[in-house]
């Protein structure tokens, strides 16, 4: 199916272009198509081409991630029912686009909830598609595409709508003049639409299909079954009546490749994801790994070249479990807030302090009760107002506004004299790789320092890199070791943080060796109880800790330090740059943790 002489990239743009044509003869039945790309010109061509295969009339809709209930599944039309006095429906997008194509940009950003609606209605439209008779009663029946803008394997679309999208593709950025965007042609596809239930998919090919989920760790039967399909349908655009290898080859690369949980030279024994019950999980005899071995070649090097780069170093690394359960994005989480913040829909309540009142949702839920409460003021003023529109407390409705958390990064620095000049200034090296990882996540930043009799707060929560190291760089060194205090100002500074609404966590780089107690006074015993003081004082505020041992080699005083603290130890001179950043992000990522 590819022209002699292509790039890979040419290849891949094929591969989409094939894609498409399989998904524009029947979307419905294909469910969706998962497309990774950013926006730009190729990919506007790209859905351009796919679109121009619909059948004429097709209609095609757009859905914003932040789209609410009443506009994607229809609901109460308010100028409608206001007008008639009794309640009259609304079509919701949903229902505008029955027959053709919904088109979801940046649809890693889907909520679950919207992506579960979404969901449930395409299943809805699978199972009536299995009916005959289908009317204007049934269910609404779309496909989907879409565009997965994420930059990472974390930064994926909802899992809903994963497991329902037959095809998966990547599109690479190619210059669209080097690609023959006219291979299939809406008549072309229309007529494979109608040969696809004809076309022959015989044992031979579904066990080679099967053989190839099982190698590639896949366990999902609606993988299989969308596999099945799309088989079909490459068989039919080619003008066959039969499944061919090179039709497995490349259902392979579109629909089971990216769903991949394991790389092909795996062991055929590698267990199945956690997810899998025992039920799913084929038991392993020796005719299976024959079989297993028995896969031609075309096919797994189809499926070894489909696997995106990303997922390939997950697998290889065997780190895709603990991937795919994560969540990325907690620095900056969304928070509740009663009074600023982005609508994310509405609820009833009494109008109070810093209450936002939704005058549509409100008189949307007025509108019904309009005819009863006209004849109830009749009744108990002998004539009806027709222009009065009465409204009742408890049709009040208040807007849902979420926040995005503001994280703040608090460094406490030790430059006192037990912290030699020269680990100062690694210290100070680290200090400025961790802010730098936070301007890039647009954190605050906040740095506290600890020296002589007292600790100061050099640097309030800020976003201005330049100013963090500037005072980073005029930090001094020399005195005695406040840890105490440098604790205390921690706590302090948090505590103001989280009344502000901000998630605070603390990065302190010290050795552990206090030997001046809150007063400034010395004495090592006094200095090491104060300072666990301190410590058990920000582990009960429940501020994630982090807390990196600068002394030559690890010790005991800073270990039991972070013990006290309940923060993570980190000895410096057994972290680089990478093992620092990755640290700093995780207590990050538990400070933003609802």
């Amino acid at each position: 199916m590819y022209e002699a002489g292509c790039e890979p990239d040419e290849l891949a743009f094929h591969d989409a272009l094939i894609a498409g044509a399989a998904f524009a003869a029947d979307p419905a039945r294909a469910g969706g198509m998962v497309v990774h790309a950013v926006a730009g010109p190729h990919r506007e061509a790209w859905l351009q081409y796919v679109l121009s295969l619909l059948p004429i009339g097709s209609p095609v809709r757009r859905i914003p991630v932040h789209i609410n209930d009443e506009r994607l599944l229809g609901g109460l039309d308010l100028a409608a029912t206001l007008a008639a006095g009794r309640p009259v429906a609304g079509r919701g997008l949903l229902q505008e686009t029955d027959g053709g194509v919904i088109v979801i940009p940046s649809a890693e950003r889907l909520t679950s909830s919207l992506a579960s609606r979404i969901a449930t209605a395409m299943d809805l439209g699978a199972v009536a598609l299995q009916r005959d008779g289908f009317d204007e009663s049934s269910p609404t029946r779309f496909g989907v595409i879409a565009f997965d803008e994420g930059q990472s394997a974390e930064e994926r679309p909802p899992s809903v709508l994963l497991d329902r999208a037959a095809l998966h593709i990547t599109l690479p950025h190619v210059k669209i003049e080097k690609i023959a965007i006219d291979r299939f042609t809406r008549e072309r596809v229309a007529e494979a639409a109608k040969e696809t239930a004809a076309v022959i998919l015989d044992d031979g090919a579904l066990k080679l299909l099967c053989e190839m989920a099982s190698l590639l760790g896949v366990w999902s039967i609606n993988a299989l079954i969308q596999g099945a399909h799309i088989s079909r349908v490459l068989s039919a655009l080619d003008g066959r009546d039969r499944v061919s290898e090179e039709d497995v080859a490349t259902t392979a690369r579109l629909v089971v490749a990216p769903r991949a949980t394991r790389y092909p030279d795996a062991p055929a024994d590698t267990p199945p994801p956690e997810s899998a019950t025992s039920e799913q999980q084929p038991e392993e005899t020796s005719e299976t790994k024959d079989d297993a071995g028995n896969i031609h070649d075309t096919v797994i090097a189809a499926s070894r070249a489909a696997l995106p780069a990303h997922l390939l170093e997950l697998l290889l690394s065997g780190d895709h479990r603990k991937a795919s359960k994560s969540r990325s994005g907690k620095s900056g989480a969304k928070t509740k807030s009663p009074r600023r913040g982005r609508p994310v829909g509405v609820k009833s309540g009494l109008l109070g302090e810093g209450a936002r009142l939704n005058i549509v949702e409100t008189l949307r839920a007025a509108a019904p009760w309009q005819s009863l409460r006209r004849r109830e003021m009749a009744d108990q003023n002998g004539a009806a107002s027709l222009n009065r529109i009465t409204i009742k407390a408890g049709d009040f409705r208040l807007w849902r506004l979420k926040a995005h958390g503001e994280t703040v990064t608090v460094f406490v620095v030790d430059a006192s004299g037990s912290t030699a000049v020269q680990r100062l200034g690694e210290a100070k090296g680290a200090v400025e790789l961790l802010l730098s990882e936070c301007y890039i996540r647009r954190d605050h930043a906040a740095l506290i320092a600890f020296s002589g009799r007292g600790s100061e707060l050099l640097l309030p929560p800020t976003r201005s890199l330049t100013r963090a190291k500037r005072n980073l760089a005029d930090l001094p060194g020399g005195g005695g070791t406040p840890l105490a205090s440098g604790i205390d100002a921690a706590v302090a500074l948090c505590d103001a943080v989280k009344r502000k609404g901000q998630m605070p966590s603390v990065v302190l780089l010290t050795d552990g060796r206090a030997n001046l107690n809150r007063h400034g006074k010395p004495g090592r015993g006094r200095a090491h109880d104060d300072a666990v003081l301190a410590a058990e004082m920000l582990r009960d505020m429940g501020v994630p800790s982090l807390v990196i041992d600068t002394s030559a080699k690890p010790n005991a005083p800073a270990e039991r330090l972070a013990d006290a603290m309940g923060a993570r130890y980190l000895p410096l001179p057994h972290a680089n740059a990478d093992t620092l950043s990755k640290a700093v992000k995780a207590e990050v990522s538990r400070s933003a943790a609802p």
